[in-house]
């Protein structure tokens, strides 16, 4: 392929930041070795005639195909997604279609004629695709080729014009990333903050992360009564996405900070199985055991089956979670053209001594309340059960035109039951141990979600050009019931020495205080369109009418446009920029106990993205602006029911940027690297602390197959800048603001293939043992970090 050169001081003479990510990317496309000829590539080309079919495929694998045209007249093939070598994408393309592929001794290929009962040879195939994006279960590393989260077109992250990170199920394999919490320490641009041992709040670009996807269908997470969302285990899903930035497009309603898709694993057409257990510190126990494969002799119908079970204690003293995890789905092909999907999940988390809230900042006399990493402010009947229970269906249908109409259908219901017992009330003296309080509390309630989204998608002819369009609409209820509880007149909630705190206490007897039932309806009716105005340019347009009606909030024709313009500096290299506005309805009441204005605003964010080393590693450097109005910020007072009070304040901005680069530097060495810069301003002061405003991670894996067969090693770091919050401070009877420095965690990993089958793994998290904590604001406590933990695990596959 011929060398190309760009003049990136004339592109880019006004934007040091531009000319410094450019000159990083074309040093690394030099300096980093090219891969073997037979690499495997990732190609994405539709089902439809196979004639350009074939074009598109040797162009971009660069081969050069011999055929004639009566060879391919009327033939049509269906499709090319996922990553293949030349001769298995040619074998794929060619399936059915009575021609095969054949090498030429002086280089390049020729079709040629099968005889008629002749088997069709197909290369096996190790990453598949659907309208999902592309699955990476299997795939070996750390990016995936395709992705639908931002506008339902399928398209490479590079097409995409937002931020949108993946791990995919490889590198959670690798480090044993087997919550979301432990992804989320890997995902670029996300920060962790701890309210208890059962409640982790999610932030990105200042904002708190409560819009979750499940095979991007959009379900919202409930903070205050934390129900299954941040406690999700891994072994059930192919890989997790975060797109950040506004997402109203495809949900309507939603925090601007970013939306974490979670996309299922999928039925596989030849049978895999494999079975794990692994033991870590702590006595944490965990088995596993998944299976996929077809269920009918001729493969029509394929099934996959997951179960787990763990039993995790943590450094906590006397916290014990128990988590069972059951999945099942079934793909079933109606004739040719239509694939009908059914699936359910269950996950049962049930803890004993849950805390609730977090150790006191300061005691009485201003210092800073030191407790050990062992300490539980919980009472040992503390717990906060949380479940999940999920019904979803999706019926696909492709049509002969190369459109495809798609229904996703989902029911979940997210549960819990909390009787709540902990110290996290006043300040104790640094003497006597006196001036705490328990907080206590029951809780039980659950919400139950339904939600349907149907559109077609397809190419379409304009002004001499191929076009697509994604037309649909989607329609959600949420109902909410729950049941407050009080301690009865009498019970002593005094704690007379923190210090000598052991969690033995008498559980209250409970009465009913009040109930909740809230029902939150939307629907939308969208469009995308993604114009090929030119061989390097793109436009993606798009935009969302939605109706919003929750209990005291009716929002008709709230209009969500959405624009992106995508330019190819070089096929490896592009620039782009995108626009997309923000509404969300919120819960936060002011002094008066008056609802909050929906939050509305704008997000714009630009960039550089590359896809190197023959797209095994992709580069991105964004900039993003967020602008808002109805901005909910804490009054320091409480509402006449005792809540935190807030204010709405205009004119805030946000704003920031990323740089994320991810995949093979070769064919043994996977990477994931990221830096996130934000900060959010109002009137020259900041509005949110309780995020860092600079992030750092790198993760890598290096397989020794040609030194040591069998041996994987790897490491990670993760770095975050200070925080800060405004609490109580007692001396004063004031507000302070609290400052936790930054800090860093180092992780480690080895694994080693005993045979094809066998495997062992052990994974080492916070390997210097960093001590560290996050606080929250609200209550005025802080929760620490967890300390050096080891986990061993053995996997066997059949």
């Amino acid at each position: 392929m011929a060398a190309h050169t760009l003049h990136w001081t004339s592109i880019f003479r006004r934007s040091p930041l531009w000319l410094w990510c450019a000159a990083l990317v074309w040093a690394g496309s030099a300096a980093l070795p090219a891969l073997a000829d037979d690499y495997s590539r990732s190609y994405r080309i539709e089902a439809g005639a196979l004639t350009p079919a074939l074009q598109a495929f040797a162009q971009r694998a660069n081969v050069l195909l011999t055929f004639s045209s009566s060879q391919t007249r009327g033939r049509h093939t269906a499709g090319l997604h996922g990553d293949y070598s030349v001769l298995g994408g040619f074998n794929q393309l060619l399936s059915g279609t009575g021609l095969a592929a054949e090498p030429l001794p002086g280089g390049g290929y020729r079709l040629r004629e099968l005889p008629p009962d002749a088997p069709a040879a197909l290369a096996p195939v190790a990453v598949s695709a659907n309208q999902l994006g592309e699955i990476t279960d299997g795939s070996g590393r750390y990016t995936t080729g395709a992705l639908a989260t931002a506008t339902r077109l399928v398209m490479s992250p590079k097409e995409t014009p937002q931020s949108i990170s993946v791990v995919t199920r490889q590198e959670m394999a690798d480090f044993q990333l087997n919550a979301i919490d432990d992804v989320m320490t890997h995902m670029p641009g996300v920060s962790i903050a701890t309210y208890d041992s059962e409640r982790t709040e999610y932030y990105a670009r200042g904002f708190a992360i409560q819009n979750f996807q499940y095979d991007g269908i959009p379900m919202m997470r409930n903070s205050a009564y934390s129900a299954g969302n941040t406690l999700s285990d891994m072994a059930t899903y192919d890989r997790v996405e975060v797109l950040r930035g506004a997402t109203g497009l495809l949900n309507g309603s939603g925090y601007p900070g970013a939306t974490i898709n979670l996309i299922r694993k999928k039925p596989t057409p030849t049978f895999q199985g494999q079975v794990s257990g692994s033991v870590g510190r702590w006595n944490d126990y965990r088995g596993e055991l998944d299976v996929a494969g077809p269920l009918t002799a001729d493969g029509g119908v394929r099934g996959r089956a997951v179960a787990v079970h763990q039993d995790r204690n943590s450094q906590l003293d006397g916290y014990q979670r128990d988590t069972t995890v059951l999945y099942g789905i079934i793909e079933a092909n109606l004739g040719d053209s239509t694939l009908l999907t059914l699936g359910a999940d269950y996950q049962d988390n049930q803890p004993t001594r849950s805390t609730w809230g977090g150790n006191p900042i300061y005691t009485r006399d201003g210092r800073f309340n030191h407790r050990s990493r062992s300490f539980n402010n919980g009472a040992d009947w503390s717990h906060w059960d949380q479940y999940t229970r999920t019904l979803f269906a999706t019926l696909e249908h492709f049509h002969a035109n190369d459109w495809v109409t798609k229904l996703q259908l989902n029911h979940q219901i997210n549960g819990y039951r909390a009787e709540l017992g902990s110290v996290a009330g006043g300040h104790p003296d640094s003497a006597t141990g006196t001036g705490t309080l328990m907080w206590t509390g029951k809780y039980v309630g659950e919400t139950r979600s339904d939600a349907a989204d149907v559109y077609a998608s397809g190419p379409f002819e304009l002004a001499g050009r191929r076009h697509e369009l994604v037309v649909g609409g989607s329609v959600s209820r949420s109902t909410w019931h729950n049941r407050n509880y009080d301690e009865q007149p009498g019970y002593d909630d005094v704690v007379p020495d923190y210090y000598r705190w052991t969690g033995r206490v008498p559980e209250p007897n409970w009465q009913l205080s009040s109930r909740n039932h809230e029902v939150t309806t939307e629907q939308g009716l969208y469009l995308t369109a993604r114009f090929d105005l030119h061989q390097q340019l793109k436009l993606i347009t798009g935009t969302r009418l939605s109706n919003y009606k929750d209990e005291d909030l009716r929002e008709r024709g709230v209009w969500v446009p959405y624009v992106g313009l995508i330019y190819d500096l070089r096929p490896e290299l592009s620039l782009y920029t995108s626009y997309s506005s923000i509404f969300l309805p919120q819960s936060e009441r002011d002094l008066q106990g008056r609802r909050l204005d929906p939050l509305e605003g704008v997000n714009y964010e630009g960039g550089l993205k590359a896809e190197l080393l023959q797209q095994r590693l992709t580069a991105t450097l964004s900039y993003f602006q967020l602008e808002q109005d109805n901005f909910a910020q804490a009054s320091g007072g409480t509402t006449p029911t005792g809540e935190p009070a807030f204010r709405a304040v205009n004119g805030v901005r946000t704003k920031g940027h990323e740089l994320e680069l991810v995949g093979a530097l070769s064919e043994r060495w996977n990477l994931h690297a990221s830096y996130t810069h934000k900060i959010a301003r109002r009137h020259g002061d900041k509005v949110d602390t309780l995020s860092p405003e600079n992030q750092l991670r790198l993760y890598a894996t290096y397989d020794f197959a040609d030194q040591l067969d069998g041996l994987t090693l790897g490491g990670g770091a993760r770095w975050m800048d200070k925080t800060w919050g405004d609490v109580s401070y007692p001396p004063s009877n004031g507000i302070r603001r609290h400052t936790v420095d930054d800090y860093w965690v180092l992780d480690a990993m080895a694994r080693y293939r005993i045979n094809d089958r066998l495997s062992a793994s052990l994974s080492v998290t916070n390997l210097l043992d960093e001590k560290y904590y996050s606080i929250f604001s609200w209550y005025g406590t802080y929760t620490w970090g967890e300390p050096r933990n080891t986990r061993l695990n053995v996997t066997y596959r059949f």
